[in-house]
This record gives C-alpha cells, structure tokens and sequence, in this order.
C-alpha cells in the first residue's frame, strides 16, 4: 500500500492517492470557509464514485457514462462516512465533502478498503480539524482460520466477510456478513482487526507528518465555539434539572407510548423556558438568541438524565428492564394475491415484509466494478414519512434506505437455498409501516416471515435485534432492542441478526474509547439472547416454510440440454422459442452451460413447454428400437421418422432399406410399408454424410429374441 501527496488535486483542501496492489483512489477533502448558519448538525457529504474505466468496461444504455452512484457506491460511501463523522469536532458547522474516486481496480484489493485508509490520509494533511486517522481491514473465516486481507478467491470459501474501521485507541465501526458463525469468532475477528488497524493509523501519521515536512499539508481551520452566556449555562441548567428528571422519570413509570412521550418532553421543555424567561425579564429582548441557547441546554439535559436513569437505576424510558424486548406480534398470509406475506411488530415498530418469486430473466443485472453480473436475490426496504407521523414528498430510497435494505439482505442470503434446489429469483419488500427504533431489523424478521408464508425452501429462519450501549468511566449499560430516543443518546449501537446456529450479519458504530474484549463479549451474548427469543415468538406464527408456493407464483422447471443444442431451441433469428413462448405462454431461460429454465403460471404449460424442448433437443440413440412412422417410400426403401418433429421443425428420420425391411427377401417396398404405418425399427448407425440407418428386420429379431428368453 502507497500514499501519494502533492502531484493530483492540489485545489482540494486534502488529497491522497492511494495505491493498493493494482487498486488506485483519488480521495480528497474539501471544506466551505464560513460555517452554514442556522443549523445544528454537521453537514458531512462522502460520495464514492466509481469509474467503469477502472476496469476496463463501457458503460452500458444508451447514454455510455456513469450516472446516478450504483447501490454498491452508495453502500461504500456509508462505509466510509461512518467511522470518521464521529471525529471531527462538536459545534463544527462548515460543510464538508469527501470524495473517492476509484481510478483503478485489482479484484483482489477493494476499492472501498482503499478509499477508507485515502480519506483518512486526505483528511489529516487537509485543513479541516480532524481528531484522529481511521483505518479499515477486510477479515475473513477460512477454513476454520481467521485471515486478514484475504483474496478474492480465498472469500469466495470464507464463512466471514468483516470490516472493522478504527483509531488507535478505538474501534469505530464494524459491517459483517457470515455464514452462520458463533460469536466466539466475529469476536476474535474484530479484535484481530483493531491490531492491523493500528499498524495503518501509524502508516498514515508517519506519511502525515512527511506532507507537513515537505509543506504538503495545510493549516487547519480554527472553530469558535459558541459560548452560552452563565445566566443560561449555569442558572437555566439548575432550574430546569429537577423539572426535566421528574419529567423522565414520570414516562418511565407511566410506560408512555413514543408519541406521549415526545409531547410530554415537549411541554415540559415549554413550560421550563416560559417560567424562566418570567423569572428573568432581562431575556426577553434578545429572546431568540436565548430561547436557542435555553434549548440547547434542555436537549442536553434530557440525553444526560436518561443516561443516567439507565445506568445508576437501570431504568430504561419505556420502563423496561435493560434485556428485555418489547411485545412482539406475528402474522403471516396478510394479503390475498402476493406470494409471500410476512408482519412484524415489535412494540411500536411495525414492519410488512412482502415476498416475491420470479423467473431467471428478472435477476438484477449489475453494471459494476465488480466481478459479479447479476443477483438473484434482492431485498428492498421503504420508510415512508407516515411511520413516524411526518408529512413530507415521497421521493426515491435515500442512502439509509438502501443501507437498511442491504444488512437485511445481507442477513438472509447465508439461509437461502441454491439456484439448483429452488431455480427462482427472490424479492423482497419491507414497508416500515410505523417505526419506533430497530427497522432494519425488523425487516429481517419480516423477510423470514414472508419467504416462509411463499414456500420458500429456507434452511432456518433468522431474526434480528438492534442492540445499545451506555458508558460512563467504569459503569457500563447493554440494552437490547433499542428504541430511537436510546439510539440517539447511547455511545454504540449494533445490529445482529442470526439463526440459533449463529450469526449471518452484524453492523456495529461506537462513539467512545475503552470498548474492551469483555464489554464487546458481553454485548454479543445479551444479543443472542435477544435473537433467540424473537426466533421463538416468529416460529409460533409459522414453524417451517409452507410445504407448496403459492399458487400465484409462477412454476419453474429447470432441465439441462448440451450445450449445442441450444441452437435448436433458438431457431435462426429466435423463430422456434418465440413458437415456444407463443404456443405455451411460458418464459424461457437458456444458460450458456445448457441450463433451461421454463417459468410457466401453471404446470400443463410448464410441462408442455418442456416436451417441446425435450423433443427438439433429442438424439436418436444407436441400438436403441423405436416405433416409428413412414414419411416416403421409395423404390430403395422407406423412409421412417423415428422422433416427431414439433413446431414445424423437421423430427429425426432415417432410411430402412430395401434389405432391411424384413427376414426375408423383399420385392417392392410397398409389400410390406405404406405411407403413414408405424412400425418397429432399430437404429443401427450413421452413413459416411451422418445419415441415420434404421433397420426393421434386425428390430423383429430382437424383440423376437427378447419374448424367447423371458420364462
């Protein structure tokens, strides 16, 4: 691995290209020079742009350039965005974007990888306050052996797919796929991780301070922090502590729903700020400076209070006990015409999961950096304004949309059974009817739920449960299924979704230091206990895929010809499969292996189809007797077709001679065939131009031979 400084981009506020075997990213870091007035978030864009060039590939469609990022581009740039938004500094307003530009790619070095180690180094010699370099590494199982930075041919036999990104001091965020795998090890994984990490961060502090040396890297941006005047920070914060606390600690008692909850903050916050601004006339004139500041200090009143309402009384909002996961409901078969229906609720979480089954032609074709073509299974999740009682336009899935989306396909495709044991391409759609915290995860439950209801062959179900954590110094709080208010105020959440066997994806994000192995360890084992439980209340809804597919979803069968034969299926210019389609009303799917696949909406026509096929595709065997009809009769011998022809197309014929006719000598042909006879024949060769030979008295003698020999 190289980084390089100085030569590209030298307008951006950072840059670093990044050389990883034969991967190269261009990342660069840019930042506005005012801060943007009037909000209070960081304004962070990352995006991750992939170029076809990089792998020697046109863009395909009519337009040939890149377009909209892919979801894979979408994915990376989250991938990247997570483990460094947590370190640049609080109060920190300008905007700030990140770029990672993928020049080249060597299949065996990831890109994305790359571009996390670049945007760290661009970072840290840009001009924008940065705490510390993050590192990321790729570990995968194999073989019962934990291996970092494996191939790609060693990934395509790991049980694991792990990336951890870091500081030094600390692991920032976790993304992992696996096949079923125990905690024990993803454990061992991360913790192996953050060693290799280490070794990058120093890689990246020692090629920082060489850009410093060489006036490579720039000053960076002083902050003014905000200061709130005393009457507010100190006065303000004492009057409203006890009004806030009786307030939290009333909800909790009570067990208020999220709506009754928000009002009920919300009024109090209100009446706190309406007393105190009584109390002290002197704010009024500058009441929008002050009514700001008095709400600031409100909102860190509340994250602190319910922080320590868990951890000193280890009472949670809603009033639960820190392990314990809300009601959960569970219905399967909600509509009528679908596939595959599957409901989850999980206290005011609600999510519909709808499964769809189609033919080989409605994969997803990927136009990507990658090796892969196409997919056959995808998940898609929506989370529309309602769910949270917003009312705001409906556009296109944003970026937490398709990442939600893609850790619930993560976490269902190690179940899923082959192309070769269930020949369909599988849809689903989760719709985030009401949220309350842990969508994504309910998703996952939902998914089971519905491939279950479709019939769908899955080798064990998989649930999935959001996880949070809260510390201070020593004291240490595991919650399991985390409402949004808990997301928002704890220091990790983590997201784990397994069968009982083990886990198949885990998505991680902590904002503090001294995570250590027993705090990790913990974790994991309170959320297996959390998964196993929800497992249990989803199998009481439904035990085990439905034993038949719905009967709206299409038949498939699947047979394999040679693959010289296609051509017969094909017909010149696709006239004989278009007869096919036209004739049956299938679709039809040819593999260049010679794998068909028939999609049929019912089995006469799957099977009709299939006939077709069969007949089309057939080879007379040598030696084999059949009964055959006479097509011509000639003054040589007759002509019999032994395989029918279907479509129009010609069947398989061949010539019986004269001598071959009978036993006996045989005058005229007609003495013994006419047109249009059936008649038994063995097929005893080819003639030097690849003519069939059939004869029928050699056809007579066997079976006469065969009646002989039975008792």
């Amino acid at each position: 691995m190289t980084l390089e400084a100085g030569r590209l981009a030298q307008q951006a506020g950072g840059s670093a290209l990044i050389r990883y075997g034969d991967t190269v990213v261009l990342c660069t870091a840019t930042a506005s020079r005012e801060p943007r007035e009037g909000i209070d978030f960081f304004p962070l864009t990352v995006d991750y742009e992939e170029r076809l060039y990089a792998v020697g590939k046109i863009p395909g469609g009519f337009i040939k350039r890149e377009g909209r990022p892919s979801e894979k581009a979408i994915l990376s740039a989250r991938l990247i965005d997570r483990p460094i938004r947590p370190l640049f500094p609080k109060g920190f307003r300008n905007d700030v974007h990140v770029v990672g530009t993928v020049l080249s790619v060597d299949q065996d070095n990831p890109p994305d990888l790359a571009a996390m180690v670049g945007v760290s180094a661009a970072l840290s010699i840009s001009d924008i306050p940065f705490h510390s370099p993050t590192a990321a590494v790729l570990v995968g199982y194999i073989d019962g052996n934990l291996r970092v930075s494996p191939t790609l041919a060693q990934m395509e036999k790991s049980d694991l797919h792990l990336v951890v990104a870091g500081t030094k001091e600390a692991i920032m965020m976790v993304e992992a796929g696996a096949r079923e795998v125990t905690e024990e090890v993803v454990l061992e994984a991360i913790l192996l991780a953050h060693e290799k990490i280490k070794e990058l961060v120093d890689f990246i502090e020692e090629f920082a301070a060489e850009a410093r040396e060489m006036g490579l890297a720039k000053e960076k941006i002083q902050i003014d922090k905000p200061v709130l005047p005393e009457v507010i920070d100190v006065d303000f914060r004492e009057f409203a502590r006890t009004r806030m606390e009786n307030a939290i600690y009333q909800i909790a008692r009570q067990g208020l729903s999220k709506k009754e909850r928000e009002n009920t903050i919300k009024s109090t916050k209100d009446d706190t700020m309406e007393e105190f601004f009584q109390e002290n006339p002197d704010l009024t004139e500058e009441n929008g400076e002050a009514t700001k500041a008095c709400q600031e200090v409100l909102d860190e009143l509340e994250k602190s209070l319910l922080r320590k309402m868990v951890l000193q009384d280890r009472i949670r909002i809603d009033g639960r006990k820190l392990d314990q996961v809300r009601p959960i409901y569970c219905q399967v078969g909600v509509l009528p015409r679908t596939h595959g229906t599957g409901l989850f609720t999980r206290g005011e979480t609600q999510v519909m999961t709808v499964a769809t089954l189609g033919a080989v032609s409605d994969e997803q074709i990927l136009d990507g950096l990658g090796v892969e073509e196409s997919k056959r299974y995808m998940h898609h999740y929506n989370f529309p304004p309602y769910s949270v009682g917003e009312a705001r336009p409906m556009r296109g899935p944003g970026r937490r949309e398709i990442g939600h989306g893609a850790l619930a396909e993560r976490a269902l495709e190690p179940v899923l059974p082959s192309e070769e044991e269930f020949p369909y391409t599988i849809r689903l759609v989760s719709e985030v009817i009401g949220s309350n915290g842990s969508t994504s995860m309910g998703s996952v439950c939902g998914s089971t739920l519905s491939l279950m209801d479709a019939g769908v062959p899955i080798r064990g179900p998989v649930a999935g449960v959001a996880m949070g954590m809260i510390k201070e110094e020593q004291e240490v709080a595991i919650l399991t299924d985390i409402q949004g208010v808990e997301d928002a105020l704890g220091d990790m959440d983590f997201k784990v979704a397994g069968t009982q066997k083990g886990i198949t994806a885990l998505q991680m994000d902590i904002k503090t230091t001294g995570i250590d192995r027993e705090i990790l360890s913990s974790a994991l084992e309170q959320a297996n206990k959390g998964r196993i439980y929800i497992l249990e209340k989803m199998l009481s809804a439904i035990a085990e895929p439905r034993p038949e597919l719905s009967p709206f979803a299409p038949k498939i069968i699947r047979t394999n010809i040679d693959p010289d034969k296609i051509r017969d299926i094909i017909g010149p210019g696709g006239k004989i499969i278009k007869r096919i389609i036209e004739e049956t009303g299938v679709e039809i799917d040819i593999e260049d292996d010679g794998r068909v696949f028939i999609a049929a909406v019912n089995s006469e026509a799957g099977d009709r189809a299939l006939q077709i096929i069969e007949t089309l595709t057939q080879e007379v065997e040598v030696g084999r007797i059949y009964v055959g009809r006479v097509t011509r009769v000639t003054d040589f011998g007759a002509f019999v077709e032994v395989i029918p022809g279907v479509l129009g197309v010609q069947g398989k014929e061949g010539l019986v001679h004269i001598s071959q006719l009978a036993e006996t000598r045989v005058e005229k042909v007609e003495d013994v065939v006419k047109y249009g006879d059936e008649i038994l024949v063995k097929a005893t060769g080819f003639d030097q131009q690849g003519r069939l030979k059939l004869s029928r008295k050699e056809a007579l003698r066997e079976r006469r031979n065969d009646r002989r020999e039975k008792p």
